[in-house]
């Protein structure tokens, strides 16, 4: 829908979106200068386009056709220089109509950023689509707090509103088949046996309806049916369950960003969440709905722990590179993949393997007898010692 409200339906739901900026010295500013924009297209991606852009191990047959749909031949968003000048084209998706073209030099923000109008419909749902991503900072008072009747019944990125969204999930499913309790107990044994994998004493999540002051409040029941509020669980445990809660509601779809989503987890329990999150990203072997919604889960960590989890063609590592761009010399960041992957096959950088066995098998350097502390750690314990790796580690 656009601001007016207006339904719009994109031309092609698969599109590449592009920017370069550029800094521009102005004396005319008090500050030291502003950014340009010198290109900005938004491109379409045919189904025959698709099996060179989308490299990633996927079925072709029922994932890939399940996301692409439609056709177009020409941009959405163009540039071109006429003249002296750049100038930036927004098209319509139909034939009929020109192309709105605008100054690039003059321009305060992107194109896409302020497209509304419904006449160019897949330009308007990519912003949204833009606007959808979200990144999950989940505080515990927030996952915390009990919500109100009238609260919207959708996980904030904070993690507020958990009760709400909980209570929404077991009625969405009570229809001609499933009874309101019946749906309720549905979800509630989900949501109840991923926390389980967290918690070995759980046995229920569920969510009280207090009608007299419209609240609600998410408990969860060990075994032993002692019920306790969201109020007195652990951080951790709270971040599972609100990312449990994710997982299971279709309606929400785009990029999902965490930071360090080890925090608060034992380090024991790190698989179960990492297999949490890896659930709630789209299943690529398997067509796109209303039970494998389109989502992509991007994290990042410093944990070796994590590191030594995720599937290898999952891990980026990210390091400083030297770069020389005419006369400049600087540090710019840089994202390396594993050899033997698809971003290995896809010609993108390695990580060299020195580096990353540096990171997750770390040699201590040995400190001089006058350095050494008058207390002895944990790592200097025999029965405790980490195995070296059977090959040498390459300098960094």
């Amino acid at each position: 829908w656009d601001d007016l409200k207006q339904r719009a339906k994109a031309t092609i739901t698969l599109v590449r979106y592009g920017l370069t900026l550029a800094y521009r010295v102005d004396d005319s500013f008090q500050s030291l200068g502003s950014l340009q924009i010198l290109k900005e297209e938004l491109t379409h991606i045919n189904r025959g386009d698709a099996p060179h852009i989308l490299l990633f191990p996927h079925s072709a047959g029922e994932w890939r056709s399940s996301v692409l749909k439609g056709r177009r031949t020409s941009s959405f968003i163009s540039t071109d220089v006429d003249g002296e000048n750049t100038v930036i084209r927004l098209h319509q998706d139909g034939n009929a109509g020109l192309p709105k073209t605008l100054l690039a030099s003059s321009l305060p923000r992107t194109v896409l950023s302020s497209t509304n109008a419904a006449e160019s419909p897949t330009a308007l749902l990519t912003r949204r689509e833009m606007q959808s991503w979200r990144l999950l900072q989940l505080e515990p008072s927030s996952l915390r707090r009990p919500d109100r009747f009238s609260d919207l019944p959708m996980l904030g990125i904070d993690g507020s509103h958990l009760p709400a969204t909980l209570d929404r999930l077991a009625r969405s499913g009570a229809n001609g088949e499933h009874t309101y309790q019946q749906s309720v107990d549905r979800v509630s044994m989900q949501i109840s046996n991923r926390l389980a994998h967290l918690i070995d004493d759980v046995r229920l999540v569920w969510v009280e309806r207090d009608e007299r002051q419209h609240l609600l409040t998410a408990f969860v029941t060990d075994r032993s049916n002692t019920s306790y509020p969201a109020q007195s669980l652990s951080d951790g445990t709270l971040r599972f369950l609100a990312l449990a809660v994710l997982e299971l509601d279709p309606e929400v779809q785009g990029v999902i960003c965490l930071e360090e989503p080890e925090n608060g987890i034992s380090p024991g329990r790190i698989p179960a969440i990492l297999q949490l999150l890896q659930d709630i990203a789209v299943d690529v072997q398997s067509p796109v709905g209303p039970d494998n919604p389109l989502r992509q889960v991007i994290i990042n960590t410093h944990s070796p722990a994590v590191v030594q989890q995720v599937p290898d063609d999952s891990l980026l590592v990210a390091t400083l590179k030297e770069t020389v761009w005419g006369e400049q010399r600087f540090m710019r960041a840089a994202f390396a993949g594993l050899s033997e992957t698809w971003r290995d096959r896809a010609g993108a950088e390695n990580l060299s393997k020195g580096n990353l066995l540096v990171y997750l098998n770390p040699v201590q350097r040995q400190l001089p007898d006058e350095e050494k502390p008058d207390f002895t750690r944990v790592m200097d314990r025999p029965d405790v010692q980490q195995l070296m790796l059977p090959f040498p580690v390459a300098e960094s």
